[in-house]
């Protein structure tokens, strides 16, 4: 009867997990057309290929380092929202990225990390708080004309061709920047006048007309200033003053720069400050990996707070009574007696990772795929597609086995010895 019962279940886990698991292992040690007996070839072409190699590489930095960190901040998150009111309302909103799929916070998390700022949200505050920090230039292409007043200085500056002199305005005009590109806050360029008591003023312009029309060294109307071009006077090849244009590209030199040359500095002509390359060869795995984390912090941190709710009381009042600091309570006492949850945790996660797969094929562009790349993801590439390696790929899915295997056996001694307490 027993036997009866179990049958159908039995068929079951034979054709979706035995029978899979045995053909893997037959089929990985065959060549690529599966007629050809290989012995250990597959095998030593995972530890000899350099892609392969970079995927278990990956995947140790994913066991090491993305369960680790969700855990820390499952306890963390656990912990300090069990004081406060709004605690319920935060673990919902932490917890929430466990309602979305994989294909779709992959899906935002390449958004995330988009390289431009004006789409991606991570460079975007990356790049406010640069700009709070240090200045960006804001002209990268700009330059003058052979009619201009300037003339190239070396090192990608620019200099005026004759002395400035008092009660003669100075005129810094540079084409080469788009409309587009010039500051919100650019007004209109301002005619210079004569400065007074000996100062020099000038005006530093994009001297084109949107449409047409207009005359080279002339300020017309419909012309913008070059906010925040910076500005040097100099005598002997020594800076004596310096000056920063304001939006309407005028600015003011003391008397001190009567006589001197003007000097545009390679400065202002620096690229824009554009960001981190998140998605690059040496940034990718990490970003993915906090897309992971960002995922799945909740699932420990509910984990965690159930835990957490189950301790004795009495204990941690004990500990406090005694003297002891929260931050001993929490490491000395809370910890230990979470310490079969955290581990419950950990090992979840840890079993998790070395499969991860979609957030990787997702997030990582083609262009980094290899720098990027995970087990699952090359087990993918190995068994699919025009060049694939039925013996390779199988090969990658026992290697991956064996990888979980430990975990599986740590956990289930785990659960034993659990269950006999």
């Amino acid at each position: 009867m027993a036997a009866g019962f179990l049958l159908p279940a039995l068929v079951l886990l034979g054709a979706l997990v035995v029978y899979p698991i045995a053909y893997s292992v037959y089929r990985s040690f065959f060549d690529q057309s599966g007629d050809s007996f290989a012995g250990l070839d597959n095998y030593v072409e995972i530890f000899t290929d350099d892609t392969i190699l970079t995927a278990v590489k990956n995947n140790l930095i994913w066991v090491v380092v993305a369960p680790t960190v969700a855990t820390a901040l499952g306890l963390i998150f656990a912990v300090l929202t069990e004081r406060v009111r709004w605690g319920t309302a935060f673990k919902l909103i932490v917890f929430m990225p466990m309602a979305i799929s994989m294909l779709a916070a992959g899906i935002i998390f390449r958004l995330v990390y988009e390289q431009n700022p004006d789409r991606g949200v991570a460079n975007a505050v990356w790049v406010g708080v640069h700009d709070t920090f240090a200045e960006s230039a804001g002209y990268p292409r700009a330059h003058p004309l052979p009619v201009h007043p300037l003339k190239a200085a070396g090192g990608g500056a620019y200099i005026t061709k004759e002395p400035v002199r008092a009660g003669a305005p100075a005129l810094l005009p540079l084409v080469g920047v788009a409309p587009a590109d010039l500051p919100g806050d650019a007004r209109p360029a301002k005619r210079p006048e004569a400065g007074g008591d000996g100062r020099i003023t000038g005006t530093a312009w994009l001297d084109f007309t949107r449409g047409g029309g207009g005359k080279p060294n002339v300020v017309d109307p419909r012309e913008r200033g070059l906010e925040g071009l910076k500005v040097e006077a100099v005598k002997d090849g020594r800076v004596v003053a310096t000056a920063t244009a304001g939006p309407d590209g005028s600015f003011t030199l003391p008397a001190s720069a009567d006589g001197a040359l003007l000097r545009l500095p390679e400065s202002n002509f620096h690229e824009r400050y554009n960001g981190v390359d998140w998605l690059g060869p040496s940034l990718v795995t990490p970003a993915i990996i906090g897309s992971y984390v960002w995922m799945w912090a909740g699932f420990a941190m509910v984990l965690i707070a159930a835990g957490l709710a189950a301790l004795p009381r009495e204990l941690l009042e004990a500990a406090r009574v005694d003297g002891a600091s929260e931050w001993q309570v929490f490491r000395r006492v809370t910890v230990p007696l979470l310490a079969p949850v955290l581990a419950v945790v950990l090992v979840t996660l840890m079993i998790n990772v070395l499969k991860i797969f979609d957030l990787v094929f997702i997030i990582a562009p083609g262009s980094v795929e290899d720098d990027a790349n995970v087990l699952a993801l090359q087990l993918y590439r190995s068994s699919f597609g025009t060049d694939a390696h039925l013996g390779v790929g199988s090969a990658i899915s026992v290697l991956l086995l064996l990888l979980v295997i430990p975990v599986m056996v740590f956990n289930i001694r785990r659960i034993r010895k659990e269950s006999r307490r």
